[in-house]
């Protein structure tokens, strides 16, 4: 855990749900949601007036294949001694409980949570903010919103930053 006071606009914006806001990203060998696994997960959690970042490697029990190494940096090597999901599910799952989950298509990795924390036999829901729907909804001359091309439409010298991801 790492508490971090770099982001006091998203502070201030998420301050408003009146709940704790976790800003969620997960790294996994693939995109199945039945065959793939997490490999990695990051938060922030905004919390009143504290933000806290959380990072876990995850050993998936299964090989990284080689693209997906490429794209996420993750390697077989550095998860090998990871825990498993499981292992760190009660350290997580206190973090998430009662709090909206916020993700960069959260369909992903709001998804691949729910069926990490299933297959280690705990049941988790929680309202989730997708910023791709809402970047679509802001940027709709930009139907492709990925995490790399908002911030620099958001952070521009002349503009303050919306709602913006890990970026600013």
């Amino acid at each position: 855990m790492e508490s971090v006071s770099r982001w006091p606009l998203l502070q201030k914006a998420f301050a408003r749900f009146g709940r704790p806001v976790v800003v969620v990203d997960l790294e996994t060998t693939g995109g199945n949601l039945y065959q793939d696994r997490v490999t990695e997960v990051a938060l922030l959690r905004f919390d009143g007036q504290s933000v806290c970042r959380y990072e876990w490697l995850v050993n998936p029990c299964k090989p990284i294949p080689e693209f997906v190494a490429q794209l996420t940096g993750i390697s077989n090597k550095m998860v090998k001694t990871a825990p498993l999901f499981e292992e760190i599910a009660s350290q997580l799952l206190p973090l998430l409980q009662g709090a909206v989950v916020v993700a960069h298509n959260s369909r992903f990795d709001y998804t691949f949570l729910r069926h990490e924390f299933r297959r280690a036999g705990i049941d988790f829901a929680a309202p989730a903010l997708c910023t791709v729907q809402l970047s679509r909804r802001l940027y709709p001359e930009f139907y492709s919103q990925t995490k790399q091309k908002i911030p620099n439409k958001a952070c521009s010298k002349d503009k303050q930053p919306d709602i913006t991801f890990l970026r600013c």
